[in-house]
């Protein structure tokens, strides 16, 4: 969700606080528009953050529930690089799409975000995302670091406008962070 964040995904760089560095995409224009928006289902945190350390967030739409994102106007070169990178494959290719767009959801690999979502759409774009091929009830739950949780929650300041306790209260209540992080005790950390 953090605007800059995205950026080192655009452009290429390693983030403050990561432990990796993005080659950027082919195309490393900002986005033409960015809105908040609310997706119907669940973030949860699992398995290990090579980038992070810690749990990785995951979407699983299928679950109950809402979780606030940020939409950005990217052209299809740009998702398709951005998801690469995410998949620790090189970008430069084109995704296939058209099976998300009839279906919702198609998984194009195994690996942790191999799996392409399009949860609906706003004024008459795709909104697409991509997330595990397991979900919430088969993940490996693990709670997120400080820094990875620094990051959801300046975004969350960011393209929300909430305020660093709303964003404390929600981050620590999502699977795999709650009973790890207590609201008070992560918002004292951000």
């Amino acid at each position: 969700m953090h605007a800059s964040r995205l950026a080192y995904y655009l452009r290429g760089g390693r983030p403050p606080g990561g432990a990796r560095t993005y080659p950027g995409c082919r195309d490393g224009r900002p986005p033409r528009r960015d809105v908040p928006l609310v997706l119907p289902g669940t973030l949860y945190f699992a398995r290990e953050s090579a980038v992070w350390g810690g749990g990785t967030g995951f979407y699983d739409p299928a679950q109950p529930g809402e979780t606030p994102a940020r939409a950005y106007l990217l052209t299809v070169g740009q998702f398709s690089d951005i998801a690469a990178q995410e998949m620790y494959r090189e970008p430069g290719q084109d995704l296939a799409l058209a099976g998300v767009l009839d279906t919702g959801q198609e998984r194009i690999g195994p690996g942790r975000y191999e799996t392409l979502v399009c949860p609906g759409s706003l004024d008459g774009v795709p909104v697409l995302t991509f997330t595990a091929p397991w979900g919430l009830p088969a993940a490996e739950l693990n709670a997120p670091s400080v820094a990875y949780l620094r990051n959801l929650a300046s975004g969350l300041v960011e393209a929300h406008g909430w305020s660093l306790g709303r964003a404390a209260d929600y981050l620590s209540s999502r699977p795999g962070a709650s009973g790890h992080w207590s609201p008070a005790a992560l918002l004292r950390e951000l």
